[in-house]
């Protein structure tokens, strides 16, 4: 039965709205009903699981967003936060080691472990496990301790689920596995990212073991830890945070799929850090790579389709531009008009094409977008150099729906043709 408290919990914080992805709605309340994949009436209206709050913006099996109702409009006040529990010594203590949880969300096909969970919480968590520098290690409820690299097939278990004999066992394992990785535990310091479940099967063997514990995320809400990865100093909270390095490093974190996020994920940081000019990619599923490649009669592979900038200076006049990462994504692209986004004409075209449809359906594109598209934003503080940088990245990622800087091929020209037919005039 879905447990509705850590939804609430994560509610009291908001302001104004959220947007949460289904995984991570998922998460929150340990499995959501049957009713909930079936029924968007199921989101609608006044429920104890989210008091205080309506509905909008539901997609089914993608995200919901909730909207602050209060009955007088005020802000309900926050619970008394909860403070971070931690067996070291200090919270400052350099971690030696750390380890991640698994998630529920997972690829289709075998692949590192790295690689296989898909949750944007794992995405954070890997991210700031790499930027450490240290030595890291995926928990998972099947296989105990994993490195990153060991490549696993799909499974399907949530350590909660399981019997305490088999959460004793599978803690004396993993802290077996973890001697034999990294050698006796005496003295050093394991920094672990995961739930109740994982840690509390551990936590006691590794400080029985000698090593000092840290549980930076302990006690916190599903939002409340990805609100800690966006503040952490050692970790990128998400592509869209990242401060620009040189072109080689620019294409490395715009083609870096482990990056990419949802729509509702991005939309969901309300613009910190995005308010800024940049670069930017595109990414389809492969479920909407085949409605691409039906409407264009040429193959689009799942992957990175389309790149672009915001907020270059203009070339010929020199004028500085206003417009901004967060402007062009959620103003533009996701804005419901393609009038005002060129990546926008260029997928209503094709989509219209794919369903023999004469105009382009501005809601359903929109919708097709949240389900079947990821982005990565990085942004440049260089606004002045951005025309020029754009022109490097489009050559070197040479995406299958960037028409300007490009060129043509067959695939090109018929985007060309579709556009034609859905431009104003």
């Amino acid at each position: 039965m879905a447990n509705w408290s850590s939804l609430r919990d994560a509610l009291c914080d908001v302001e104004h709205q959220i947007t949460f992805t289904w995984a991570e709605l998922d998460e929150m309340v340990g499995g959501l009903p049957p009713s909930a994949y079936k029924h968007a009436a199921f989101w609608k209206g006044a429920r104890s699981g989210w008091p205080g709050f309506t509905t909008t913006t539901v997609g089914v099996g993608h995200s919901v967003t909730f909207v602050r109702s209060g009955p007088s409009g005020e802000r309900v006040p926050p619970p008394s936060p909860t403070p971070q529990v931690t067996s070291a010594p200090a919270q400052t203590r350099p971690a030696d080691i750390i380890l991640v949880s698994c998630v529920k969300e997972k690829r289709a096909d075998p692949a590192p472990a790295k690689d296989l969970y898909t949750s944007p919480l794992f995405g954070k968590e890997r991210r700031h496990a790499e930027s450490s520098g240290k030595p890291w290690f995926i928990l998972s409820a099947k296989h105990g301790l994993v490195a990153p690299d060991h490549v696993l097939e799909p499974y399907e278990l949530r350590l909660s689920d399981t019997p305490r004999t088999y959460q004793h066992a599978w803690g004396l394992n993993v802290v077996r596995q973890l001697e034999d990785a990294a050698g006796p535990l005496t003295g050093k310091t394991i920094e672990v990212h995961a739930g109740a479940a994982y840690t509390d099967a551990i936590r006691a063997l590794l400080l029985g073991a000698g090593a000092h514990v840290i549980e930076p995320l302990a006690g916190l809400t599903l939002g409340q830890r990805l609100a800690w990865y966006a503040r952490a100093p050692d970790s990128s909270d998400s592509p869209a945070v990242e401060t620009a390095p040189g072109i080689d490093g620019l294409v490395e974190r715009l083609r870096d799929e482990t990056r990419a996020q949802t729509p509702a994920v991005f939309l969901a940081t309300h613009g910190v850090d995005t308010r800024r000019p940049g670069l930017y990619s595109w990414w389809v599923d492969p479920a909407g790579a085949v409605d691409l490649t039906t409407g264009l009669e040429a193959r689009i592979e799942p992957g990175l389709i389309y790149a672009g900038l915001a907020g270059a200076t203009r070339t010929k006049s020199g004028k500085k531009s206003t417009n901004t990462l967060w402007g062009r994504i959620r103003g533009m692209h996701l804005g419901g008009n393609h009038n005002f986004s060129t990546f926008r004409l260029s997928l209503g075209s094709i989509l219209a094409a794919a369903r023999h449809a004469q105009r382009i359906d501005e809601d359903a594109l929109t919708e097709w977008m949240h389900q079947h598209l990821r982005l990565i934003a990085v942004p440049v503080d260089d606004p002045d150099g951005l025309d020029a940088l754009e022109t490097e990245i489009l050559t070197a990622l040479d995406p299958p729906l960037n028409l300007h800087k490009r060129p043509k091929s067959d695939a090109r020209t018929r985007l060309s043709q579709l556009r034609r037919q859905h431009r104003p005039g």
